[in-house]
């Protein structure tokens, strides 16, 4: 990263900031904007006044021209701009998608990373070897109709029982809008069963697994959960899968419906109620990262800290899940070549085609992915996006692929395919295994899971200070001159472990700030 002004920048002074010495655009880093006349140290002055993240044209970029940010051509001059120039999505023609044929494939080829030995953190071992940071309570449910039911009996769960289980963390109930009405049998309706189906296990729970079904619904809890699927590795190792099912005869009116839910429930938190935190090493941490309500500062500051703490990560032997595929797609290349493996780099070859054909049928493509937020914060369009958002997967190898809704298969880095969407992407890292979330944003979102928790990173200061209650880290002082990337990773990393550990609870747990699960459905809905 570079600027305009010094090594150790101020915000007081105008200043603007590239990521690439070929870079003929930056983005103007004070707190505001500038407006036209304001003096960069280099002599040059703006023409009209540019808002806070947003590019200003460094030289000038006759029409026709590639426009570079990240020494990436994010675009081409629609008509001559001069330098000075505010460069906006409006002037910008976007570049086509790079093709899925004659990439490099492995082609990065780098020493490891060396070993980051002796960190730990307090978690919640499973009897499958995995590890919980929280430990929850859930209910799965196999059809949208019963989120009513589950939700009253959770309230009371809640109010009446979950006092008297104090190690238990909370009780959740896993509500989503599938499970009938849709064509069950259609090739892609694995994807939104097999969701929810490792969601079900996923190593916050505990192994604890309580199904309330309808009766009628297509998504039987047999076929959610068939023998094989899941295991109890203690004194209730033959134990059927325990399902509350409202249709059945001995549900007469509502309450006993409720009163069914919370019998089966305190038997679950009873179990729960008797684990304890122990000492592990920090490679059993699973992390998602994700970004969301991004802008210009996104691949400038938070994004670039996360990507170095996730080298850290796979340092300590971790597993870092980093998704978003139309947010990754005009990186391909940059992906193949980090796989440790041909056939993985053809596996991201293969989500990124999969993806690409999902995204035609529905007459849209890639460039549907920027919303009016990411423009206002100054990112013109998707390539502008991708590139902020690929460096949060550092530098690792790439040692898995996951195709969405399945299972992490590894440690180190993985690329686990999912729509861009936040609450479908976070969805989709739940079922994955993630115990832990990484959740960057530069416009602000409150956005928050109940099932694990969410570390929210803002991209600028100004935002962490307006924000100050729903910040858990400001990277924003890497714009600011006051923190380097490194500085800022670090934090994370350990911040991380603090969370994990139980020892700090992030904003979105302490407010209770819960968004619903959403399953990715591409199947048809009948």
């Amino acid at each position: 990263m570079s600027d305009a002004t010094s090594t150790t920048p101020t915000t007081s002074a105008p200043l603007y900031i590239t990521m690439h010495p070929h870079d003929n655009v930056g983005i103007v880093a004070n707190q505001g904007g500038l407006r036209a006349g304001a003096v960069f140290a280099s002599g040059l002055m703006l023409k009209e006044t540019v808002p806070q993240g947003h590019k200003v044209a460094l030289v000038d970029l006759p029409a026709g021209s590639a426009v570079r940010r990240y020494n990436v051509t994010i675009g081409r001059a629609l008509k001559d701009i001069a330098a000075g120039s505010w460069v906006h999505e409006r002037l910008l023609e976007m570049p086509d998608a790079r093709g899925l044929d004659n990439l490099p494939i492995s082609t990065a080829k780098r020493e490891p990373l060396p070993p980051l030995a002796g960190y730990t953190f307090e978690g919640y071992r499973n009897a499958d070897g995995s590890v919980g940071t929280r430990n929850i309570l859930a209910i799965t449910q196999t059809v949208q109709c019963v989120a009513g039911v589950t939700d009253f009996a959770v309230q009371r769960i809640k109010a009446e029982l979950l006092p008297k289980y104090p190690h238990v963390d909370d009780v959740v109930a896993l509500e989503h809008g599938y499970g009938c009405g849709v064509a069950i049998d259609a090739p892609d309706a694995i994807v939104p069963v097999r969701t929810l189906r490792n969601i079900s296990l996923n190593p916050n729970f505990g192994g604890e697994v309580m199904v309330v079904s309808l009766g009628c619904e297509k998504l039987q809890p047999e076929r959610l959960l068939p023998p094989g699927s899941f295991s109890i590795v203690d004194e209730r190792s033959d134990a059927a899968l325990d399902v509350v099912c409202l249709q059945d005869d001995a549900h007469v009116g509502f309450m006993a419906m409720v009163e069914s839910i919370m019998r089966q429930a305190e038997q679950h938190l009873q179990r729960l109620n008797a684990r304890r935190r122990e000492t592990v090493p920090a490679s059993e941490l699973v992390v998602g990262v994700q970004c969301g309500g991004s802008d210009a500062f996104s691949g400038v500051t938070a994004n670039p800290a996360v990507g170095f703490c996730t080298d850290l990560l796979v340092r300590a032997g971790a597993s870092v899940m980093f998704s978003e595929t139309t947010e990754v797609r005009d990186a391909i290349d940059q992906l193949t070549s980090r796989a440790t493996t041909p056939e993985l780099a053809e596996a991201m070859i293969h989500e990124m085609a999969w993806y690409d054909a999902y995204l035609k049928r529905g007459g849209a493509d890639r460039s549907a992915n920027t919303t009016p937020g990411n423009k206002k914060g100054g990112l013109s369009n998707i390539v502008e996006k991708a590139m902020g958002s690929i460096v949060k997967s550092g530098t690792a190898p790439i040692s898995g692929v996951l195709s969405p809704g399945e299972k992490l298969k590894t440690k180190g880095l993985t690329f686990a395919a999912t729509p861009a969407s936040d609450f479908i992407c976070g969805t989709l890292q739940l079922a994955a295994g993630m115990n832990l979330h990484v959740f960057t944003t530069g416009r602000g979102t409150p956005y928050g899971l109940a099932q694990v928790p969410v570390i929210k990173v803002a991209t600028r200061t100004e935002l962490a200070t307006r924000w100050h209650d729903l910040m858990d880290l400001n990277a924003g002082t890497i714009a600011d001159g006051t923190a380097s990337i490194e500085d800022v990773g670090w934090q994370l990393f350990k911040l991380m472990l603090d969370v994990a550990s139980g020892r700090q609870q992030t904003w979105a747990e302490k407010w209770k700030l819960h968004n619903s699960l959403v399953l990715f459905n591409p199947a048809p809905v009948t």
